[in-house]
């Protein structure tokens, strides 16, 4: 006969057991479950352009969150227009270099993504401009543009095209793994972030992940033609750390984006010193 208990979910206490570690070791295990992670990616998907349209894939469903929340709630509280600035800047000049360097499949995503952030920047700059709170979105952009133009001037890539395609090409790389940082800002002003805009950044990162694995996936097994045609100077090593950083930038935010989904909460809190 049966006993009658109740299976118990070991999500909850597994999340509670790494709540409780230090720092550390906190820091240890998100290295290992990244790692844990590539392996299985390198065993299961043999094209890695297909991460790299995954990647595109989740951003766009995470541009559709937004779009949800802003036609259907009327509102734009909570996002930050700043970071859809510089995600419409870095992809204008990343389809610039795409059209001029590899017209591909990846210039037709990267056109559909900027068309759906510019539609944003437009709901929150006009439509939705009551809403909109500016006080809270008060990263300085300058911090960010400035620095990746000088990083860029100094580290390129070598090829054959023209010098400024060339800086073009490192300037949106660079940006593009910082573009989220005013969008973090706010959320660390406010600390509680409404729901749409946590699926929001939580697909982001997802997304930011997925373009990381492409990148050093391709760097392990040697397949990408930047790496043999540049593994004699600077920026080979560049864009793998560009792609790493902005993962790292958005783990923190996806353990409590996590931790909140296992326990149930409808909206995000989080403590003080995340993001």
């Amino acid at each position: 006969m049966a006993s009658g208990r109740r299976t118990r979910n070991p999500v909850p206490g597994m999340v509670s057991w790494v709540k409780r570690q230090p720092p550390k070791v906190k820091v240890f295990l998100a290295v290992v479950a990244g790692i844990g992670a590539l392996v299985f990616l390198r065993s299961v998907v043999r094209d890695h352009d297909n991460l790299f349209i995954a990647s595109e894939a989740i951003h766009a469903i995470g541009i559709a969150v937004l779009i949800f929340k802003l036609t259907k709630e009327k509102t734009c509280a909570g996002l930050s227009l700043k970071s859809q600035e510089l995600t419409a800047l870095f992809l204008v000049v990343r389809l610039y270099c795409s059209f001029i360097m590899e017209y591909d499949i990846h210039t037709l995503l990267d056109s559909a993504t900027l068309i759906t952030t510019c539609w944003v920047i437009y709901m929150i700059r006009y439509k939705l401009k009551s809403t909109y709170l500016s006080d809270l979105d008060n990263f300085r952009v300058y911090y960010v543009v400035i620095p990746c133009a000088v990083l860029a001037v100094g580290i390129r890539p070598t090829t054959m095209h023209h010098y400024i395609n060339r800086i073009l090409w490192a300037f949106c790389v660079y940006l593009e793994s910082v573009s989220v940082l005013p969008q973090l800002r706010v959320m660390q002003n406010t600390k509680v972030v409404e729901p749409f805009t946590a699926h929001y950044v939580f697909a982001l990162g997802v997304s930011r992940f997925l373009n990381c694995a492409h990148w050093v996936l391709q760097a392990m097994d040697n397949q990408s033609y930047l790496f043999p045609a540049l593994r004699f100077n600077l920026w080979a090593p560049m864009v793998l750390l560009s792609e790493i950083v902005q993962t790292f930038i958005l783990a923190d935010f996806c353990y409590y984006y996590v931790k909140s989904v296992v326990e149930g909460q409808t909206v995000l809190r989080l403590p003080s010193g995340v993001v």
